[in-house]
């Protein structure tokens, strides 16, 4: 039986009708989730844990909404303490703790610029000191400013879309390695925009490009060390960062192009970060995992 949720009635889930959104926009980015509405839907109330990261101890980067909020609460449903981190959205990130602890896991808030790669250690640090240990390293942060032409991206768009997406995948993993024992998963979020492109995100398309051949490389370089590296690459997914990206025009159709015709909902990623921060995917590695609506990709 299809569960049923806030803007996704059965008829919706069988039947495909397409799911629009009312007009909004945020005027900073990366958003804050408490403004959205709808609000996302980060938990599923009839996914229920078994275990599969008991004892284990996850960061997140962007953890405070959006897909990191329910990836945040999966784990937390699985048995993970978690350490979430966040750019300025303090609401938010408090809500999210709120929802994990009420799952009976610890999550540890840290708010600071993954941009500073002195940040990254801070980090780390934090989250040992916190939880003596890391096993899960999530690379959820991003950012995204849409412009018709290349011509409009101007020299320091382009410098804060790479320091926010892909600088920050190479400062956490470097400072989280020493950590990170046989056992231990990378994981990181890429998009449907490496593959399909994207108009609008010429700059940021090409740092979820990045993302995908980091894994692929970075897989190779640790497999022998027992640590896996993966990436999710959703779809359009319903989150702060839309609603501060683009026209409030724009987010009255946001994911009709899917054959679904509708966005996603952050909690239908959870599961996905899940498997691949479980055993369940011990002979997994390097790969990316598509969880876009039905768009089809060449991998």
């Amino acid at each position: 039986m299809i569960p049923m949720y806030p803007y996704y009635s059965q008829e919706i889930q069988c039947k495909q009708v397409p799911i629009t959104f009312p007009p909004q926009h945020q005027d900073k980015q990366p958003g804050l989730e408490y403004l959205m509405n709808p609000l996302p839907i980060s938990d599923n109330p009839e996914y229920k844990g078994s275990g599969k990261l008991s004892g284990k101890v996850a960061i997140i980067t962007g953890g405070d909404s959006g897909i990191g909020r329910a990836v945040a609460i999966g784990y937390a449903k699985e048995g993970a303490d978690v350490a979430i981190v966040y750019l300025y959205e303090r609401q938010d990130a408090i809500t999210t703790q709120q929802m994990v602890e009420q799952y009976g896991r610890r999550c540890l808030l840290i708010e600071g610029d993954l941009r500073q790669p002195e940040f990254s250690t801070e980090v780390v640090q934090r989250t040992i000191e916190c939880y003596g240990k890391v096993n899960v390293l999530v690379l959820n942060q991003g950012v995204q400013f849409p412009q018709q032409s290349i011509m409009d991206i101007s020299n320091e768009q382009l410098e804060d879309t790479y320091r926010t997406n892909i600088f920050p995948h190479f400062y956490m993993t470097k400072a989280s390695l020493p950590y990170l024992c046989p056992g231990s998963t990378i994981i990181s979020t890429a998009s449907v925009t490496a593959y399909a492109g994207a108009p609008l995100l010429v700059d940021y398309s090409s740092t979820k490009g990045a993302i995908v051949s980091f894994t692929r490389s970075l897989s190779l370089q640790l497999v022998n060390h027992g640590i896996r590296v993966n990436a999710v690459a959703p779809g359009p997914i319903w989150t702060p960062l839309i609603v501060s990206s683009y026209s409030a025009e724009y987010v009255k159709t946001f994911g009709l192009e899917t054959p679904m015709k509708r966005a996603g909902q952050p909690f239908e990623l959870a599961p996905t970060y899940i498997y691949l921060a479980s055993d369940d995917s011990s002979f997994v590695t390097g790969q990316v995992l598509h969880v876009n609506g039905g768009i089809i990709t060449e991998t």
